[in-house]
């Protein structure tokens, strides 16, 4: 398949440009049957003889160009419909008919507080120009009303205020907030690619949209919301989330503060907090990118705490010198993993109340480790345990995970040798 993409230079068109390259040359395995021959990259600096040359040859065009932020609201019918106009009319005299996408917005529905807006209309006007091109030439035509769109590669200070405060936070620059309980309907880039993808497989998301106050199957719409219909004339990509201002400030904050509180917020897979979180680090500057850490350093080696999680405990590095044992504690319910990734120890275990200095049943359990064969061992409550360097000349380090952050009002952690 040879695909066109107009505004490649742009925000969706980069990112879709890159990722269609890694189908094209199969490093992306995910969608085995679709088939990317030519990626056709269009935008203000190609030369126009260049889009004669590829609407003869394209067997899909996405026209991602358009115009958001204009000097003069003139300049929005001429990027968002004159362009569009010469597209299809250089389709025409090719005679090619192979499937086209617009990239509208939600604001074409002219709903709510959309109802004015020069982009919406010129929009709207974009998306009447394509139906009549399905109507003459019997193309199918996919129409595409964007919300907010986010993600990496977003322009700061631009047309988009999560890209902005993304940008701003990352650089310790100040934000704006007018309305903390402004609600945005988001689009992330990586969700807007997977429909591209869909489309290209012939399986868009089809939708249409119920007027403002209308009332379908006992939901009434606001004009602005996709009621999702096999049948619908528009497409949409089903994976939205909607957060207010205020949330993603918080958000972002948060991400902000990691390195120096050392704790990851929840980030479950699929959330929206996941992806603003990937978005958030896109933007930061390469004095951040690296992030220096406590080390706890004394005669026996270092200890030093790598990442801390609110739900799933903690992780740390240990080093120990030559010859040093360490831990000789135990928790009641703290539980640990070590794993340890270089040099050469042994880790020993005694479950409490087997005390070998009175004659009790002693039958401590022992692991002998080693970098060389990388092992997960547990560290069981009601055991206390302890891991010794076995080497004379090397150092130990150790790769340790906790179940729970350390509470200095509450430690769970009691002193005895094994």
């Amino acid at each position: 398949m040879n695909i066109l993409i107009t505004g490649a230079k742009g925000f969706v068109g980069r990112n879709l440009v890159e990722n269609l390259k890694t189908l094209q040359d199969k490093r992306n395995k995910t969608r085995p049957n679709l088939k990317v021959d030519e990626i056709y990259e269009f935008d203000l600096d190609n030369d126009p003889a260049d889009l004669d040359k590829y609407c003869s040859k394209a067997d899909f065009v996405l026209n991602l160009a358009g115009v958001n932020r204009p000097k003069d609201p003139e300049e929005f019918r001429k990027g968002n419909f004159g362009f569009a106009s010469t597209l299809l009319d250089t389709l025409k005299l090719h005679e090619n008919t192979c499937p086209v996408m617009l990239a509208s917005s939600v604001q074409a529905t002219l709903a709510g507080r959309f109802g004015t807006s020069e982009y919406g209309l010129s929009k709207r006007d974009g998306e009447k120009l394509f139906f009549k091109y399905a109507e003459e030439t019997g193309a199918e035509v996919l129409v595409y009303r964007f919300p907010n769109l986010v993600g990496k590669w977003v322009r700061p200070n631009y047309n988009s205020a999560v890209g902005t405060f993304c940008y701003n936070i990352a650089n310790d620059l100040p934000i704006t907030v007018n309305d903390p309980s402004v609600e945005l309907d988001l689009l992330f880039i990586d969700d807007l690619i997977e429909e591209m993808y869909d489309a290209l497989e012939n399986k868009p998301h089809r939708c249409d949209y119920p007027s403002e106050g209308a009332v379908v199957c006992g939901v009434t719409y606001d004009g602005l919301t996709p009621r999702w219909v096999p049948s619908g004339q528009y497409c949409g990509c089903p994976v939205t989330y909607k957060a207010t201002l205020g949330e993603i400030v918080s958000l972002l904050k948060t991400f902000h503060d990691q390195p120096s509180t050392l704790t990851m917020p929840s980030i479950p897979a699929g959330s929206f907090e996941k992806k603003l979180y990937s978005m958030y680090l896109s933007y930061l500057p390469e004095s951040k990118v690296a992030v220096p850490l406590k080390m706890n350093v004394d005669e026996r080696g270092s200890f030093t705490e790598i990442l801390k999680t609110i739900d799933h405990g903690q992780f740390s590095v240990n080093i120990s010198k030559p010859g040093i044992t360490k831990g000789q504690h135990w928790h009641n319910s703290k539980w640990e993993l070590f794993i340890v990734v270089s040099g050469h120890g042994l880790i020993q275990e005694r479950k409490i109340g087997t005390d070998p200095t009175t004659g009790e049943p002693y039958e401590p359990i022992q692991f002998e480790v080693s970098g060389e064969n990388i092992t997960a061992v547990h560290m069981l409550p009601g055991y206390t345990h302890n891991i010794i360097n076995l080497s004379d000349t090397a150092e130990l380090v150790t790769l340790m995970w906790a179940n729970e952050m350390l509470d200095p009002e509450k430690p769970d952690t009691y002193y005895e040798k094994v």
